[in-house]
């Protein structure tokens, strides 16, 4: 089956930054039959939709409603990426994100799973914790991980849920690295260093950066894997795309960069020289913050995966001019109309 047929295709976060950044990514191959999942409230995430061609939307509670009480009235479904989730690292309300995160996802996997629908869903390296138990999506032991807050929690115990009911190997959990990227505008303290580097730069011509408070990472030295939206939702798409891609995977580019580069890559591209300062992590942080992420992404590139990943600085360069500076979405820019479709994504298992 190729997308673009009679089968829907439900996307929950769907004004979210990867949410619309897959419906972008849709459009782009002539795609629209889509039904986006999300709640909007007081805050812009609105407009990353705006410049996006989808079917219908739906609100997340009245939707799950309807999957609970009518589960066969949303028509053919041939695939749904839930991406919609709290996000927050910093949230500390666990019967939230529980519900939010945990429940909603089982419900949803649950009606995917018994309707035969292809079922992709958002993971998190924050489940991977502190690092000390590697970061292989290839594990098979996910117990051994201790994810260091409640959001990777939340995330790590739907991974171990669908493991324990044996449908793991039927569903496609991604495990997202730290993502940037156009449509963030709206995750206030959660947006991306990038994000809040060019508007930190553009007030105060300085960047403030995290001392740290390990004696083994000098100060800028904490390494993230960093990757670009666009190359996530390539990725995503990539996956999804084949009949025997299930279970976990990372979604990565691979390599760790210091906050040094990642800074150093935002002066260059708003064309400042740079100027950083270190300021103390929070206290209530500490103990919650990752020093260390890096994807191994061989599974990723075993699927057959040989898209190349945009470097940190050309990503970062791309996000800032193409973006940033003229203040546009996805979609919004100039010239972006649809190409033809070419992402084939196959007939739900019979």
């Amino acid at each position: 089956m190729s997308v673009g047929n009679d089968r829907k295709i439900i996307v929950t976060g769907g004004a979210g930054m990867i949410g619309s950044a897959l419906i972008w990514a849709l459009n782009r191959r002539g795609i629209t039959n889509i039904l986006v999942v999300d709640r909007l409230s007081s805050d812009p995430r609105w407009k990353n939709l705006a410049p996006l061609a989808f079917d219908d939307y739906m609100d997340a509670d009245d939707f799950l409603r309807r999957v609970v009480s009518k589960p066969d009235s949303l028509g053919q479904i041939g695939f749904v990426f839930h991406l919609g989730a709290c996000s927050s690292t910093t949230e500390e309300d666990a019967g939230y994100l529980m519900r939010n995160n945990f429940t909603y996802s089982r419900e949803l996997a649950i009606w995917a799973v018994g309707h035969r629908i292809r079922f992709v869903y958002a993971s998190s390296a924050a489940t991977y914790g502190d690092g000390s138990q590697g970061m292989s999506d290839e594990m098979l032991d996910l117990h051994r991980l201790r994810p260091l807050n409640i959001y990777g929690y939340s995330k790590h115990l739907f991974d171990c849920w669908s493991k324990q009911r044996g449908i793991s190997r039927g569903i496609l959990g991604l495990k997202f690295f730290n993502i940037f990227g156009p449509n963030e505008d709206h995750k206030g303290d959660m947006r991306s260093v990038v994000h809040k580097a060019f508007h930190e730069i553009n007030e105060t011509g300085a960047l403030r950066l995290f001392r740290s408070h390990r004696p083994d990472y000098a100060d800028g030295e904490q390494r993230r894997d960093f990757l670009y939206v666009k190359d996530a939702v390539e990725m995503t798409l990539h996956l999804a795309g084949r009949p025997v891609s299930g279970g976990l995977h990372n979604i990565g580019s691979g390599v760790a960069s210091t906050w040094l580069e990642l800074a150093q890559a935002v002066f260059e591209a708003m064309k400042r020289p740079p100027r950083i300062e270190f300021v103390d992590m929070p206290v209530h942080l500490r103990d919650r913050y990752q020093y260390f992420t890096q994807a191994d992404i061989g599974k990723l590139l075993k699927s057959g995966y040989d898209q190349p990943v945009a470097p940190l600085r050309e990503a970062v360069l791309d996000y800032v001019r193409s973006y940033l500076q003229p203040g546009l979405h996805l979609g919004d820019e100039p010239g972006d109309q649809p190409a033809p479709s070419r992402t084939v994504l196959p007939p739900p298992k019979a």
